[in-house]
């Protein structure tokens, strides 16, 4: 995808978020333009573990 159409696709996704989540919304996307590239794709991959290894990191953690 382009930029241009992921930002379509944001711009299309969030006319149908609930009014009460936009402001969270804001306040990460806000958050994100003052990391740098290495900071956000940390964060992605490390979101991509926890969410692969869940069940792992549960049984971990008993």
């Amino acid at each position: 995808m382009t930029v241009t159409e992921i930002k379509t696709e944001i711009n299309k996704t969030l006319e149908n978020v609930p009014e009460e989540a936009l402001a969270d919304i804001l306040s990460y996307l806000k958050q994100l333009q003052s990391k740098s590239s290495g900071d956000i794709k940390l964060a992605t991959h490390l979101r991509q573990i926890l969410t692969e290894d869940s069940e792992l990191l549960e049984k971990l953690a008993q």
